[in-house]
């Protein structure tokens, strides 16, 4: 009697397969998608704590943290100077990193007549967790072995029609020219100073880490958003709507050949700030999220400064699909799309311009 094979036949096992390789394409993007949505809520986990030293600072303090302190802390550092993470450190469980930083040394070291000073080499390599975005998906540090920063503080809307104008601005700029105006936006401000309201004033977004080696990275990368560029439509100090709407079209515009003209400054030093040296911890509502940022010639230190001034345009980037997280001035997060509004963008970044802004705008 002939025994019954109970064998697969070939097509059989084709079919089986290929049915599995279906599901794995439809399950994969789900995983994916999964993943980058606890991702992003780790993001907006941390800005929220940063949110909340920030109004720990205030009441501490009477008013926010600096975005550097430059020139009182400008110590052996070319003017680099002591920034808002480092103030906010002791209320985001980063006391002992306060106590022990050496306010008397300099971060870098410069000469001063026959002296070499250089201190905090120590915390200069530390890396807090809550200053790190996850879906950024880079480990490497720009500038080895300073810690970076994701998160970056709102320093205004555009310069061009008025600097300095948001919540974590720096102390002063020794040496600006009377005649450029604007000494009332620099700091400290208190929360009374947001006059525009804290639940529609932007305080920290975050952005992409530079790129190690400051490689060339044309506009047609998929790493521009760590890069920074010049801007072909470049806008004078103090031009208004118009001249900030035409710098703005000129950045977006940029064809995909353009060159950067430095790639490794953002977010590259967690602990120290610098008044024209937007993208080491800071950002611009000037160009909208997730845009290139440009270097505005015009600015007063010309071709040379390529940190982006205060003129220029240093908007938060991310690898979150569609837009960034941000975190208001009344301790709230939120996700700014992409797609916002160029005028609402620019309402956002101001702290006192008289704005009126609906929640349903952004």
């Amino acid at each position: 009697m002939r025994r019954k094979n109970t064998g697969f036949t070939l097509i059989e096992l084709l079919v089986v397969i290929a049915i599995i390789a279906v599901l794995i394409a439809l399950l994969l993007p789900a995983v994916q998608s999964a993943r980058e949505a606890a991702r992003r809520a780790q993001c907006t986990n941390n800005l929220k704590q940063i949110a909340l030293a920030t109004h720990n600072y205030i009441s501490q303090n009477n008013c926010l943290p600096l975005q550097c302190t430059y020139p009182a802390g400008s110590i052996q550092s070319w003017g680099w100077s002591y920034g808002w993470a480092l103030a906010l450190s002791p209320n985001l469980e980063q006391g002992t990193i306060f106590n022990n930083f050496n306010f008397a040394a300099g971060l870098f070291g410069n000469a001063a007549g026959n002296t070499f000073q250089r201190g905090n080499d120590t915390l200069i390599a530390i890396q807090l967790s809550v200053l790190i975005c996850p879906s950024d998906g880079t480990r490497t540090r720009p500038q080895a072995p300073w810690g970076v920063t994701n998160y970056v503080g709102n320093q205004g809307g555009p310069g061009v029609i008025t600097p300095f104008t948001g919540t974590i601005v720096p102390m002063s700029w020794a040496g600006l020219d009377p005649s450029w105006g604007d000494f009332q936006n620099f700091g400290p401000i208190g929360v009374e100073n947001i006059r525009d309201g804290t639940s529609n004033t932007g305080l920290f977004s975050e952005r992409l880490i530079g790129i190690a080696g400051n490689p060339t990275v044309l506009r047609s990368s998929i790493d521009f958003k760590r890069a920074i560029y010049n801007s072909p439509v470049p806008a004078a100090w103090h031009s208004g709507a118009q001249g900030a709407q035409q710098f703005v079209q000129g950045c977006l515009a940029m064809p995909g050949t353009t060159a950067s003209i430095q790639s490794y400054g953002s977010g590259c030093y967690w602990l120290t700030g610098y008044p024209w040296h937007i993208v080491i911890n800071e950002y611009l509502h000037s160009g909208p999220p997730n845009t290139a940022a440009c270097q505005n010639n015009p600015d007063h230190f010309g071709t040379w400064l390529t940190f982006v001034g205060p003129t220029g345009s240093a908007p938060p980037t991310s690898n979150h699909p569609g837009g960034v997280n941000m975190a208001l001035a009344d301790g709230s997060v939120k996700f700014i799309k992409d797609s916002i509004g160029l005028q609402t963008w620019w309402a956002l970044g101001t702290r006192a311009a008289g704005e009126v802004l609906s929640s349903d705008t952004y």
